[in-house]
């Protein structure tokens, strides 16, 4: 068995490991931005009198925004399938990129055989994902419940 025949780097692998970075970069980015500003909003209210409330809305705010990056960069993944024709619509193309990228799995819209591999590098870039929007939730609640609680 020759096991290098069957790890080629096909299309599939030379759009999604790029589509891994890019996401990675943006949700970064995205994630590093909202912290500064958050930092930066509640250095301005240093007495705060109903700290669970502010608490409530910066992670409300936050998980909101975390929902819509991951929506954004599910969305980067179904413009490429619809670009490479790897699905026929846009619709489909969400909902299969969605499902992949959460790993949730169980819509019934398949990707071309040609394009099922970059299906499984969406999932792991999901994983990816998810991880750093944990830390970075985890993060918030490190940063905001003392600052609200002063």
């Amino acid at each position: 068995m020759d096991l290098f025949r069957y790890m080629q780097w096909g299309p599939d692998w030379a759009w999604g490991v790029p589509l891994i970075a890019l996401n990675v970069v943006i949700h970064v980015f995205c994630l590093a931005t909202f912290t500064a500003r958050t930092e930066r909003l509640l250095g301005r209210f240093a007495e705060h009198r109903h700290f669970v409330l502010t608490f409530a809305l910066v992670m409300g705010v936050a998980v909101t925004f975390v929902t819509g990056l991951h929506v954004l960069e599910g969305g980067i993944w179904a413009a490429a399938y619809r670009y490479l024709g790897a699905i026929a619509d846009n619709k489909s193309a969400m909902l299969y990129s969605l499902s992949a990228l959460t790993t949730y799995g169980h819509a019934n819209v398949f990707l071309d055989a040609k394009w099922q591999m970059m299906g499984a590098l969406e999932a792991l870039n999901g994983m990816l994902l998810f991880g750093l929007t944990t830390a970075f939730l985890f993060a918030m609640i490190q940063r905001v419940w003392p600052a609200a609680n002063r």
